[in-house]
């Protein structure tokens, strides 16, 4: 009888620790309805970052429910960083598509005095090159062709893009000329966009001469015939545009890496941020994001959690610098 009771109180202690644990599972951090803020229009490379990964997640089980894109354009992603500061603090489920250009313009001060520290930095999950191209039918065939056209009339050419003025696209640019010995980069015409696929549009319609930008905005116009690839600004060839040559080939020393990536809204919770982390991470390695990854031109780069607050506010600092010199402010 006293071993059936002790069985019994055994069992009993069992069930309700196993009760406890079903509780506490319950309990964990699971993202659901998922939003994704596109900082700019359609067609742009935070376009593509949200849109990118928006199958993936729920395909490999880090959200609940399929992840929702929301095109918030403006002021260079200065619209969506301030909605997300203001708006959605605390919100566990929205996540917000970051780049170079994210950090170039917090370093100019371009987000209505909000700094880097105002969101939390979650992952970045690749690398996008930049490009420099121009129309189809554009009497220019190489990067020297149009540095040399630059270095005889600096504001002959107009340049699009798809940030502010001073911005990563425009920096790219400037870079690139004062590597070819132009002497009055500031010159340089450059008007900015809302998102690449706008700067193209300008492009397209005669009204600009070459187009500033990353490797996945231009490869989606380049299969279409709407683009021609002077040069990628990356150490050297990439796969997805193997007879392009880099900058550096054509005696420019000049590699412009925008990297692409994650933050989410400040007064998260430590759990949800930590999940959010591990998640970017998970994603980052499986199988179906590397094919998705190379296949878009993205190059291997990864950065998570601490880390990536590390690597941001080192950026802004860099890059605050870097336009103060090539800008002479």
């Amino acid at each position: 009888m006293t071993k059936l009771l002790t069985t019994l109180r055994i069992t009993l202690l069992a069930l309700l620790l196993a009760g406890v644990g079903a509780a506490w599972a319950q309990d964990e951090f699971m993202p659901e309805g998922v939003l994704c803020i596109a900082p700019a229009d359609p067609g742009g490379g935070w376009d593509f970052t949200c849109r990118s990964i928006a199958g993936l997640l729920p395909d490999l089980g880090l959200v609940d429910g399929q992840v929702r894109t929301q095109n918030l354009p403006g002021a260079g992603g200065g619209v969506a960083y301030a909605n997300v500061v203001a708006r959605q603090e605390g919100n566990e489920n929205v996540i917000v598509a970051a780049s170079t250009a994210t950090t170039t313009r917090i370093a100019q001060g371009q987000y209505q005095n909000l700094d880097a520290d105002d969101v939390r930095w979650a992952a970045a999950v690749g690398a996008d090159y930049g490009v420099i191209a121009v129309a189809p039918d554009s009497p220019y065939d190489s990067l020297t062709d149009l540095m040399e056209a630059l270095d005889e009339n600096p504001s002959a050419l107009s340049f699009v893009g798809g940030s502010a003025v001073g911005g990563w696209d425009h920096l790219k640019v400037l870079l690139t000329a004062q590597e070819a010995g132009i002497e009055n980069v500031a010159s340089i015409r450059y008007v900015s966009f809302s998102s690449g696929g706008q700067a193209i549009v300008e492009i397209l319609g005669g009204r600009a001469q070459a187009f500033t930008g990353d490797v996945s905005e231009a490869i989606p116009q380049i299969e279409a015939g709407n683009l021609k690839v002077l040069a990628v600004l990356s150490e050297e060839r990439i796969d997805n545009l193997p007879d392009v040559p880099t900058a550096q080939e054509q005696g420019y020393d000049v590699v412009g890496a925008n990297w692409r990536g994650f933050y989410l809204p400040p007064g998260i919770s430590d759990e949800a941020y930590d999940y959010w982390v591990d998640a970017f991470e998970t994603l980052y390695n499986s199988e179906e994001y590397t094919a998705l990854r190379e296949q878009s031109g993205l190059a291997p780069f990864y950065r998570g959690g601490e880390e990536l607050e590390t690597f941001v506010d080192a950026q802004v600092t860099a890059i605050r610098e870097l336009t103060a010199q090539i800008l002479n402010e």
